[in-house]
């Protein structure tokens, strides 16, 4: 499947910002399930945006200006062919030994409720590691609704789960801090998603989890939708949680209160090609 992506993130200020420093994940990388075949990052400001490589292995941009900005736009346009691997990630570098991502963090610790949620559903799995898995995301799926007004980009995984509700960040949240209560390393993915309803204007970027399955490799969980992912998706950027592996992080210097808008496109290009044929 061919994806194209047109994704405008921008910050208005209440009072002009003095300078400011972001560090950018929106590039993805290729792997044996996807090839960049374009891709392109542009920002509004008059400051370089070096492309990097962080302690994850994801593509970053980072800049900095110290002029006065009332705004920064930035625009991320491309596209990318994608395969279905089942969840299987292959072909990307790993710069990190997997059981650091056993590591707790803030946003995926667990508590009382998620240890019992997680046991029970240990309990209740047969089989490998890799349908237990399987048993944790069906379960957080079901246990768990998508509710866009009851969360917040700080809420724990501990606080969505005692909501039962949550976006797909919460969700990735919940199945991450559980995987690792159960001795499984695991991790938070950005990215973005065909929606198989023909929609292409979207809220936000997507986000799901991957796990570490013995004799396989890292596999993906995607929560928000009880599935693996496929070809619909765009892997961009992984991190211990949210916060390492967020598109956009940064400081500033004065301006106020912050104002934040997202325009993103996610089309199927196969389909519209398709369309306009017939």
């Amino acid at each position: 499947m061919r994806i194209r992506i047109d994704y405008d993130t921008r910050y208005t200020y209440d009072a002009p910002a003095r300078a400011a420093a972001q560090l950018l994940r929106m590039t993805p990388r290729n792997s044996d399930s996807q090839y960049v075949a374009r891709w392109r990052v542009e920002i509004d400001v008059d400051a370089r945006a070096p492309m990097g490589e962080d302690g994850f292995g994801n593509i970053t941009h980072a800049f900095f200006t110290h002029r006065p900005l009332s705004h920064l736009t930035i625009t991320v346009s491309g596209e990318v062919d994608t395969s279905d691997t089942h969840g299987l990630l292959s072909g990307t570098p790993e710069p990190l030994h997997p059981d650091v991502f056993l590591r707790e963090t803030p946003l995926t610790a667990t508590d009382a409720p998620l240890r019992a949620f997680a046991a029970e559903v240990a309990a209740s799995a047969r089989g490998d590691a890799l349908e237990r898995l399987h048993a944790l995301l069906g379960a957080v799926h079901r246990e768990v609704g998508f509710d866009v007004n009851t969360t917040h980009a700080a809420t724990s995984a501990a606080e969505a789960f005692a909501h039962r509700s949550g976006v797909c960040q919460d969700l990735s949240h919940i199945f991450i801090a559980c995987a690792r209560h159960l001795g499984v390393p695991a991790r938070y993915v950005s990215g973005h998603l065909v929606k198989l309803n023909g929609e292409i204007t979207q809220q936000a970027s997507h986000a799901w989890a991957e796990a570490l399955v013995p004799g396989l490799g890292w596999v993906g969980f995607d929560v928000a939708n009880g599935i693996c992912p496929s070809e619909t998706h765009v892997r961009v950027a992984t991190g211990f949680d949210y916060l390492s592996a967020a598109p956009v992080r940064g400081v500033r210097i004065g301006g106020g209160a912050e104002h934040l808008s997202v325009k993103l496109a996610v089309a199927n290009m196969d389909q519209q090609q398709t369309q306009s044929a017939s």
